[in-house]
């Protein structure tokens, strides 16, 4: 997991492939005034996803992973909390996968929380567990969904 300033995301175009097509589709859109929905830059592979949550408490927020798919995350409009647990703490350990889907939601709180404000990004990967989308008020975001 890696939590830092957007102004710092270019930073981390190493290390995956995708990472830079991601930065400057980011670096080059108005976020906050885009509509909800995806966005396809490279087919499936690489996803961006404005999406508007609804308000979630710690306990609603499930803790989830991906196998196949890094999420980045960027609220837009509030403080959004995000859960984190590595995944191999994740239980149960033999939680269903959704292959379709490509995520696994498991039971519990996550072991920390961190406040995510606008202006900054949380990059989750598959080794990472995470509970997003806890807020007072629902936020609206970015989602890129990048292949891993």
């Amino acid at each position: 997991m890696i939590v830092d300033k957007l102004e710092n995301l270019g930073k981390y175009v190493s290390l995956n492939p995708l990472f830079a097509q991601a930065v400057e589709f980011l670096k080059s859109h108005n976020l906050s005034e885009m509509e909800i929905g995806k966005t396809e830059l490279k087919g499936k592979d690489l996803v961006v996803n404005i999406a508007q949550t609804n308000p979630k408490t710690k306990e609603q927020a499930k803790l989830e992973t991906h196998n196949k798919f890094i999420d980045i995350q960027i609220p837009l409009s509030g403080v959004e909390v995000m859960g984190y647990t590595p995944a191999v703490d994740c239980r149960p350990a033999d939680a269903v996968y959704n292959e379709e889907k490509d995520i696994t939601f498991f039971e519990g709180l996550a072991d920390s929380y961190i406040p995510v404000k606008p202006g900054m990004f949380a990059i989750f990967f598959p080794e990472d567990g995470h509970a997003p989308g806890v807020t007072e008020t629902g936020v609206k975001k970015v989602i890129v969904k990048v292949l891993a």
